[in-house]
């Protein structure tokens, strides 16, 4: 399904535009492949969700989860079957548990002040295919992620609805686990990618 709509694709891009090399048209055809794959995972992340009935929290989780996530980075899978997996494991699956498990004030104190401590650690987290070789870049990122997280922590303390902070708590918590290092140890994923251009 995937290389016929890629196919497909190429042929109507070429068709009204000859004047891209070959070069060019792997760069689109790499940019349609992140599309396609994205538009699929989400599909399934909200039939999933529409199926447990937590499609609105897994929207408001994602939303949450995507704002932190722009200065922190984090993980990506290198294949797009363990992106699928992780991706319903953690954003469906925690959900899931998260909004149907009572967390007194003393758990959330506890497992925001270990977040905020993985931010403070490990933000930002980069990638191979975006090693993040600016120092500065790299700062502002850090300073940007630790003020997201407690901006997050502030909300789940203020916020009377319980519902509401299990979703930003949720997201506070999946962040977390992008980042760690062991996370990319477990996925077979390099850390610090930087390190190794620098």
């Amino acid at each position: 399904m995937k290389e016929v709509f890629l196919t497909n694709s190429v042929k109507f891009i070429t068709k009204y535009n000859k004047n891209y090399s070959e070069d060019d048209l792997d760069k689109i055809k790499y940019g349609l492949e992140g599309l396609y794959l994205t538009f699929t995972k989400l599909v399934i992340i909200a039939l999933i969700s529409l199926i447990l009935g937590i499609f609105k929290e897994v929207v408001l989780v994602l939303i949450f989860l995507n704002i932190i996530r722009y200065p922190a980075f984090g993980v990506h899978a290198d294949k797009s079957i363990t992106c699928l997996i992780t991706s319903i494991l953690t954003i469906v699956g925690m959900t899931f548990i998260i909004i149907n498990t009572p967390i007194n004030v003393l758990s959330k104190s506890i497992i925001s002040f270990l977040c905020f401590i993985d931010y403070l650690l490990f933000a930002p987290a980069d990638t191979v295919k975006r090693p993040l070789t600016n120092a500065k870049k790299r700062k502002y990122r850090k300073i940007a992620s630790c003020i997201v997280s407690i901006i997050y922590i502030i909300l789940i303390f203020i916020i009377k609805d319980q519902l509401v902070t299990s979703i930003i708590l949720t997201a506070l918590i999946i962040e977390a686990f992008m980042i760690n290092p062991y996370i990319y140890k477990l996925l077979g994923m390099p850390y610090d990618n930087y390190k190794k251009i620098v």
